[in-house]
């Protein structure tokens, strides 16, 4: 498999129409959504694979799928894309992660993670990189924080508004010249 980026147990791969099913599962299991409005629908989860996939031809990045190189199970998306809602730390570019449960507690979206940042300026010339999660999502946070992004602040987030126990978010922040 070509991987566009490895880490020690990871591949990073761009999404093909075999990866459908994890991306439904990643926007419709209840476990991992939970953090979110709600489960997407299929017409909404095909409205984000091709923008993922116009990310990844424009800028060369988006949410990667992730595969385990020991045995090549798909197991989530780690990477980068582009975030213009309004808010003070957009517009950014954005990092993320959604990994299946049965994969979690293992290191490995800090793993994940810790790898796209280290190579975010070399393979994407990006030098400054948020990550933005609900208040409540404290796994996200401590990703963030093992990652060495610094919070950057809170703020509500424009497209939660309408679920109190999601809106307020928090930002962190990489920058490549403080990472060195």
């Amino acid at each position: 498999m070509d991987y566009i980026l490895k880490s020690k147990r990871l591949g990073f791969r761009p999404w093909t129409q075999e990866d459908l099913p994890l991306l439904r599962r990643l926007n419709q299991d209840p476990q991992i959504m939970e953090h979110f409005p709600g489960a997407l629908d299929e017409e909404v989860v095909q409205f984000f694979y091709k923008r993922l996939q116009d990310s990844f031809t424009t800028k060369g990045y988006c949410y990667f799928v992730v595969d385990l190189l020991e045995t090549g199970e798909c197991i989530g998306m780690i990477g980068l894309m582009d975030q213009d809602y309004e808010s003070e730390f957009t517009p950014s570019v954005d990092i993320g992660w959604r990994i299946v449960p049965e994969h979690w507690r293992k290191g490995l979206a800090s793993e994940g993670a810790k790898a796209m940042l280290e190579q975010a300026q070399d393979l994407f010339k990006t030098e400054e990189i948020y990550a933005f999660a609900t208040r409540a999502n404290t796994g996200s946070i401590k990703v963030m924080e093992r990652i060495g992004m610094s919070f950057a602040g809170s703020f509500d987030h424009p497209k939660l508004l309408d679920y109190p126990n999601l809106k307020t978010c928090v930002a962190y922040r990489w920058k490549a010249q403080e990472s060195k």
